[in-house]
């Protein structure tokens, strides 16, 4: 038998161990590099969107606070003292009482004196009957007014009430123009223009 050969297996035995050794160097010295290394983190992209809050209506903010003033505090009114008038001394004056004389009363006004119109008969006289009013039988009362100037003369005339009958009232009023004459009225004395009413009468005889 050669010796080599069991050598050779020697050799063969060391080597792959050796190689045995080597790799479990290796894959130690791989596992303690892995732990000594720290981990990443897993970075996720993660997607963001805005949403927009709800507007609130702002709230109505409350009616101010009113204070009432507080009433102002009591003060006494001031304590007085009325002391009482001493007691009149006697007098010896002497007073003189001077009767009062009642005023007169005032005198009434004055009220001037007047005078009314009158016919003057001494220098009138009645108008003619109108022919066929007495034909007719036509007769009656009537009221004139007229007015009497400062020289006793009609300046004017009217018919207050009728006779009944426009003949008689018409010759009446013509009549009191040329027949009649008055005195004229008076204001103190004084002849004044005046309206003075009479009754005239139509009456057959």
């Amino acid at each position: 038998m050669n010796s080599a050969q069991p050598d050779q297996a020697i050799s063969r035995i060391v080597g792959l161990g050796l190689v045995i050794v080597l790799h479990i160097a290796l894959v130690y010295a791989l596992v303690a590099s892995l732990a000594r290394r720290p981990a990443e983190p897993l970075v996720v992209p993660i997607e963001t969107k805005l949403i927009e809050a709800p507007k609130q209506e702002q709230p109505v903010p409350p009616p101010p606070l009113i204070f009432k003033q507080p009433p102002p505090p009591f003060v006494p009114p001031p304590e007085i003292h009325i002391e009482a008038p001493p007691p009149p001394r006697a007098s010896t004056a002497i007073t003189v009482v001077t009767p009062v004389k009642p005023a007169e009363p005032a005198p009434p006004p004055r009220v001037p004196v007047t005078v009314t119109p009158h016919i003057d008969a001494a220098k009138s006289q009645e108008p003619e009957y109108p022919p066929m009013s007495r034909r007719l039988g036509e007769q009656g009362s009537l009221i004139l007014e007229v007015l009497i100037d400062t020289k006793g003369q009609v300046v004017d005339e009217k018919l207050v009430e009728s006779s009944g009958h426009e003949r008689l009232d018409q010759a009446a009023l013509a009549g009191i123009k040329t027949n009649y004459h008055f005195t004229p009225g008076t204001i103190d004395g004084v002849p004044q223009q005046m309206w003075y009413r009479f009754k005239f009468t139509w009456k057959l005889r």
